[in-house]
């Protein structure tokens, strides 16, 4: 800390800087407060707090120098994939491995092959392209986890082919970001661009296998009872292998993500949850705070048309991917609908692609697009899965009406009356009256006939064939 005061040019520095943190963070936290009101998530309203404090915008008194929060963010990054991992239910994707790959395969494909077109329209490199792809394809696992619990939805009968897909989405992030890695590093040569992809799925082979059948192995480093050494452990290994990632050109998110996923393995998962999920929010939020910091409002207006599309175009493309799965699942409309507007939410895995951007140098608008983008997504997003059930309701109004109109008709029918020249044998199958009469004798009354018992406990609701 001596020496941090030093390098900033005094301990006055220093108090000033920590004055400003936290006088950011308690804007934060009354935003945020405001934000749960209306179901806003937190990401959106951190990155307003930093764009509001940025210097393009000049209204926050208080001097920040962002070295000290970048460092912080790094990380917020490490513990939000880390925890990412930790959170992979391996149990869950192995068991039901084919049907969650066609699903999510299914949901990233459309997005992706839409994303990469679109990211060639815009016309801002082949590069870009393929972060702008990134950026359209996958949900925000943060936002989608938060928005199930919150709107009291983890019961419901499509929830859990969600949670599927958000798991396909981790396993593509961990792919896509390797890939990406590669391809933003600027190499040309064909040979070393091999040799880094080669080392790059080496590592990730190696650690998914040792979080399939090592996790006993592993599970025996944390052989201590005391929380505090437990949680210097594992916060260690996670900044350890985030370097070891950036030194293997993965990138340190996946990294942090691959021992988050081996870690997660363990017997030991629920408790590194407990200890991990209160770090991982405070330092995410210097994550995403430092992404506001770094947006232009002034790069704004540039970018403002191809946000626009980019949003109508994901949304579009969610309603269409969201009744896809649902109807594989076979799921109904009202499925599709909740299915769409939890999945079409987007967030952190955009930020990290348009940080790895700015990292390599490519075009200057990915980082304002990316914030716009994710910031529309983020508040739009939630506000729009609050009220779907009513958007399915006023959907699904009229074939309800038309369902309603058939059974009305049908009850309004009259019965077809006996005919009246049938012989008297006709309806005992030709027999004698008088046997007829004889048979019926000996049938007890109905009041004599056992009944079935009448069923106990809550009865299942019928089933809402829109559902």
């Amino acid at each position: 800390m001596l020496q941090l005061a030093a390098d900033a040019g005094g301990h006055g520095d220093i108090g000033e800087r920590l004055v400003t943190i936290g006088v950011l963070f308690v804007i934060a936290y009354g935003l945020g407060t405001l934000g749960r009101r209306i179901g806003l998530p937190a990401i959106p309203i951190y990155m307003l707090v930093g764009l509001v404090a940025s210097p393009f915008f000049g209204w926050f008194p208080l001097s920040l120098d962002g070295s000290i929060i970048e460092l912080i963010a790094v990380f917020g990054l490490i513990l939000l994939l880390f925890n990412l991992g930790l959170e992979f239910d391996q149990e869950e994707f192995f068991a039901n491995a084919g049907r969650l790959v066609l699903l999510g395969g299914s949901y990233i494909a459309v997005n992706m092959a839409a994303g990469l077109v679109f990211g060639f329209a815009v016309g801002w490199g082949s590069r870009e392209a393929l972060i702008i792809a990134g950026m359209t394809a996958t949900s925000s696992s943060a936002i989608v986890t938060k928005l199930l619990i919150e709107l009291n939805r983890l019961a419901n009968r499509e929830t859990p082919m969600i949670l599927g897909i958000t798991v396909v989405e981790d396993i593509f992030i961990a792919i896509y970001l390797a890939i990406v890695s590669v391809v933003l590093s600027g190499e040309t040569e064909p040979w070393p661009v091999i040799m880094q992809l080669g080392v790059a799925f080496l590592f990730l082979a190696v650690m998914f296998s040792l979080a399939r059948w090592g996790g006993r192995i592993v599970g025996r480093l944390f052989n201590t009872k005391d929380d505090e050494l437990f949680t210097v452990l594992f916060i260690g290994l996670a900044l350890a292998f985030g370097g070891i990632g950036e030194i293997l050109g993965v990138t340190d998110a996946i990294g942090a993500f691959l021992i988050g996923l081996v870690i997660g393995a363990t017997r030991h998962r629920a408790k590194v949850e407990q200890l991990a999920i209160p770090l991982r929010d405070v330092f995410a939020a210097f994550f995403f705070l430092n992404f506001g910091l770094s947006l232009n409002p002034a790069l704004f207006g540039g970018v403002l048309v191809p946000v626009l599309c980019a949003v109508a175009m994901t949304m579009l493309l969610n309603v269409i991917a969201g009744q896809i799965v649902a109807r594989v699942s076979g799921f109904g409309l009202q499925a599709g609908i909740n299915t769409t507007v939890i999945l079409q939410n987007r967030g952190e895995f955009a930020l990290i692609l348009a940080t790895l951007s700015l990292t390599a140098g490519l075009d200057e608008r990915i980082q304002p697009f990316a914030g716009l983008y994710v910031l529309i997504m983020a508040i739009v997003g939630p506000v729009i899965a609050v009220n779907s059930e009513r958007i399915g309701a006023l959907v699904t109004r009229p074939s309800r009406r038309r369902r309603a109109e058939v059974e009305r008709r049908r009850s309004e029918e009259p019965a077809a009356p006996a005919p009246d020249d049938e012989p008297s044998g006709a309806r005992g199958g030709g027999l004698d009256p008088a046997v007829l009469a004889a048979m019926n004798d000996d049938q007890p009354d109905a009041a004599e006939q056992p009944q079935p018992d009448a069923p106990t406990g809550p009865q299942p609701r019928p089933r809402d064939p829109e559902y």
